[in-house]
């Protein structure tokens, strides 16, 4: 089993999602052995699993590698990070329809619908965009992840690239370091939003609730979403509008946690709807409202400077009238492919 590794030791790795979980223990727990403390805090993993985790050094209270039966004090701060599973190295090839937008050599962009998981975990072992993707391109299962180096929320649809090779793989992952990959995402939000606006909030482990995130929590990571509106809307005399993102950093949900830190939940977040309206309850859409619709990178290979822009899928066309937005509402792709090369020059 691996023993752990820092948040950047790893080259190779999603650059949208937490590499440690981040635990505050409470003092009413002093006394309590860790792994028993783990097994409450963590749910979604067998008490063996997390035993075995820390017998390997992959949990650290207060800085430092200890022993399952370890007697907690109350304050500690403890990283868990999650090894690899069994499960996970059993991964299938499935005939899964993927809609590839753009193939060469070297990267796969996918325009992924909503309702389908990125990467097998507890839960989904399989059904997900990994296994579709080892069916249709067998060469990736040489790559760490299958060449995935970045995901998308289960129910957010829009683009996504993959890495075809080991080159590609290590390129693009330094692009999302250095933050150079160029997201943008369409969200349908309550509320009234300002014009434009930058979200400055770090976004981490919700410490009431372990399955959610949040924003401005002390033990999260520094984030930033800028947004601009793109139409106001109505539905059941709520307002809401829409709303372009721009990401600088790649948190887990990161929109949807900043968005509803301003007090704009997205339409259809199952999770994050603080300060949802009356009337969410009778709209007609049963997932988060939020898509990814363009991508820009330079390739990995000839250093080309590539955009790809995705229409939203059906049923967020179909939602748009009836919430008061029209499609002419969309950004004009000519426009914005200006406004990203003038924002790469700047």
């Amino acid at each position: 089993m691996a023993l752990p590794q820092t948040p950047d030791s790893n080259p190779i790795d999603y650059i949208d999602d937490e590499d440690f979980i981040a635990l505050e223990i409470p003092q009413d727990m002093a006394g309590e052995r860790l792994d028993k403390v783990l097994a409450s805090f963590l749910p979604d993993y067998s008490r063996n699993r997390l035993k075995a985790w820390v017998e390997a050094g992959a949990v650290m209270v207060d800085g430092k590698v200890t022993k399952a039966r370890y007697l907690l004090h109350g304050g500690e701060s403890i990283k868990v990070f999650p090894q690899e599973m069994p499960e996970q190295f059993a991964f299938n090839p499935e005939d899964i329809p993927l809609e590839v937008i753009y193939e060469d050599p070297s990267i796969i962009v996918i325009n992924k619908p909503p309702g389908l998981v990125v990467h097998p975990a507890a839960g989904n072992w399989s059904g997900t965009l990994l296994n579709g993707l080892l069916f249709q391109y067998p060469e990736l299962k040489n790559l760490p992840r299958a060449g995935i180096v970045h995901r998308l929320d289960k129910d957010t649809s829009g683009l996504m690239v993959v890495a075809r090779t080991s080159q590609a793989q290590t390129a693009l992952v330094k692009q999302l370091q250095e933050r150079t990959v160029g997201r943008r995402y369409l969200a349908w939000v309550w509320g009234e939003a300002p014009s434009q606006g930058k979200v400055l909030a770090t976004v981490g482990r919700d410490q009431r609730d372990r399955l959610k995130m949040a924003a401005g929590t002390a033990q999260g990571k520094p984030a930033a979403t800028l947004f601009r509106r793109l139409a106001k809307g109505l539905f059941n005399e709520a307002s809401l509008a829409l709303l372009e993102c721009r990401l600088e950093t790649g948190r887990t949900h990161q929109i949807r946690v900043h968005l509803e830190s301003l007090g704009l939940p997205i339409l259809g977040d199952p999770v994050y709807r603080k300060k949802a309206p009356a009337a969410s309850k009778s709209l007609p859409f049963a997932r988060q409202a939020l898509h990814a619709y363009a991508l820009t990178l330079e390739h990995p290979l000839n250093h080309e400077l590539m955009t790809w822009f995705q229409t939203p899928p059906e049923d967020l066309m179909e939602l748009m009238p009836i919430v008061g937005i029209s499609s002419v509402d969309l950004p004009k792709h000519e426009t914005l492919l200006a406004s990203i090369h003038n924002e790469r020059r700047e």
